[in-house]
This record gives structure tokens, C-alpha cells and sequence, in this order.
């Protein structure tokens, strides 16, 4: 950043629920008395109605970043989970924001929660994740892929194309929809996306200033958290090619002599995607060491079979 008046340039996708997403880092920023803009970057994601699984992750992080690279923005404001898991040199991720609830939500016709569906009914999903674990809850449920920003999927329920989608609760919180979940899934019947409903603020890896400015809106909790499942995802990816669901949360323990401290509580699964199996496995570590519980709990989902799982299937 050359002028130290010039607003800080913050490249974000047309979406609303992008735009809404890097419009809270943009109040952060000016609350902070940095004056800050959104630029819009058009992507590939947007430009290909294609299933995420043939167009590939980092459809949407992909021109934002060499939108940093080349200048025509200083920062870039991700969703989390879309960010691809091999770390890009060039960029340092200064700020993970305090995230939304992480977890997955329906939205079903006539207000009917998940157990209320008949057999047959059609769920919305283009994330295998999410798929398996519907077809692994034994519903009968019909799965059908689903594209689009967010206004159009929930209109497919609206106008009775489909019985329900399932979809970030995150999203619909940050754009105002809320009122439309029939029902918060709980992890237990379904683990989210590693990293679901948390911001991923980038920036150029050797902009020392505006490294230091964004790292004041940074959630300490929330870093700690999302390191424990992206580490996860990152070492079974490596090995495993099957859906992969986590949710972490930083939690209060009291020791022996009533010292309250803090620990990350981390669970994972791996689904096969035709819903026959689910591998679940959790661990507890220190916020320090988030990375290390994410190498363990992947390591206990491999002994338990998660590269099996998916082999069988092929």
C-alpha cells in the first residue's frame, strides 16, 4: 500500500453473502478508523454453474488471490472452507474473525425438521460431505445436486422443486435468512465443513503493515478451532479421498485446583458417500497446539479405516 490515506482495497466475489461477509471486515476496519472498500472480482466459481467436485476447490479464491498478487486489491475476504489446504507462499492469513455458528441447517417445506421428512423426499446438497451423512442417517431421503447463490436455492424450496436443502447456517445468518431454518442439524447428525462459517482475511505475505492492522480483528478461539480442522482435513485429504466433516470449539476446564483453562475439543468423521459407513474419532488438546490435535484425530480416523472407506466404493 503505497498511500497511506488510500482506502485499503478489499477484493471480495458479487454475491450477497460475499459481499455481506467482506462488508463486515470493511465496518471493522473503518470502526478502526482505517478507511477501507470493497472491490468486486468476478470468479470462476460464479461464471461455472458446474458441481464444485468437477470445477474444483479454490474456484472461488483462485482470482481473488491473483487479485492480491497483481494489485488491483490489498486484501482478500474468504470463506474459509473454500480455501484450498496446500499453503500459497505468497499470502499470510493475518485474521480469522470470531465465526459464525459453524454447523449445517435445513431448510425443509411446511417447517418440517429432518426426522418429519417422508421417504423420498428431495434434499438439495452439491457437497458429497453432506450428502453421505443425509444417506448414512437411513431417511430414504432423495439427494439432488444444488448450484447457486443462496436467494436461489431456498427459492427452490419455496416453489416446491425440492422438499429441503440442507446449507451453511453461517450464510443464512450473515444475509438475514435465519427465520428460514426448520432445523439446526447438531453434529452428532451432521459434522460441517472444516472451517464452516469462519472468514479467511488475506493479504500479501510481505505487507508488514497491513499484516499488523488486520491482525486486530483476529479470534484468537476461532484460529485455534479452524487450525484443528483444517489441519485434519489437510492430512486425510492426503491420504483419503471420501467426505470429511469437523468441528472444533475452544472450551473452559478446571484443573485439580479449581484453575479454569482452555482446551480445543475436536471431532471428525469420514463418510463413505453412498451413506453406507461414518468413522467418527475426537480428541482434546491445548489452543496451542491445535494443529498437533488435528494430526491426531486424523491419524485415529486412518486407524479406524477412513482409507477403506472410500477404496470400496470406487
Amino acid at each position: 500500500m503505497s498511500n497511506a490515506d488510500a482506502p485499503i482495497r478489499i477484493g471480495t466475489r458479487a454475491s450477497l453473502l460475499a459481499k455481506t461477509q467482506a462488508g463486515t471486515i470493511r465496518d471493522a476496519l473503518i470502526e478502526k478508523g482505517h478507511p477501507a472498500e470493497l472491490v468486486l472480482i468476478s470468479t470462476e466459481g460464479d461464471r461455472n454453474q458446474g458441481p464444485i467436485a468437477d470445477i474444483g476447490v479454490g474456484v472461488f479464491t483462485a482470482a481473488l488471490r491473483e487479485a492480491i498478487h497483481d494489485g488491483r486489491v490489498d486484501v482478500a475476504v474468504h470463506s474459509y472452507k473454500d480455501l484450498p489446504t496446500a499453503a500459497d507462499e505468497r499470502f499470510t492469513i493475518p485474521a480469522i474473525p470470531r465465526r459464525e455458528d459453524p454447523r449445517d441447517a435445513l431448510v425443509a417445506r411446511d417447517g418440517l425438521v429432518l426426522g418429519e421428512l417422508p421417504v423420498g423426499s428431495t434434499i438439495g446438497t452439491s457437497s458429497p460431505r453432506r450428502a453421505a451423512q443425509l444417506r448414512a442417517l437411513g431417511l430414504g431421503l432423495e439427494i439432488r445436486p444444488l448450484r447457486g447463490n443462496l436467494d436461489t436455492r431456498l427459492n427452490r424450496v419455496g416453489n416446491g422443486e425440492l422438499d429441503g436443502i440442507v446449507v451453511a447456517r453461517a450464510g443464512l445468518a450473515r444475509i438475514g435468512r435465519l427465520r428460514d431454518v426448520t432445523e439446526t442439524l447438531e453434529p452428532v447428525q451432521m459434522l460441517p465443513a472444516p472451517a464452516q462459517g469462519a472468514l479467511a482475511v488475506e493479504c500479501r505475505a510481505g505487507d508488514t503493515g497491513l499484516v499488523a492492522l488486520l491482525a486486530e480483528l483476529d479470534d484468537a478461539d476461532t484460529r485455534a478451532a479452524v487450525t484443528a480442522e483444517r489441519v485434519l482435513l489437510a492430512e486425510l485429504e492426503a491420504g483419503c479421498a471420501a467426505p470429511v466433516g469437523a468441528i472444533a470449539e475452544v472450551v473452559e476446564s478446571i484443573d485439580e485446583d479449581g484453575r479454569i483453562f482452555e482446551e480445543v475439543s475436536l471431532r471428525g468423521c469420514v463418510a463413505a458417500l453412498d451413506g453406507s459407513d461414518v468413522i467418527r474419532a475426537s480428541g482434546i488438546g491445548t489452543p496451542g497446539r491445535a494443529a498437533d490435535l488435528g494430526v491426531s484425530v486424523a491419524a485415529e480416523l486412518f486407524e479406524l479405516g477412513a482409507r477403506e472407506l472410500i477404496a470400496d466404493h470406487h
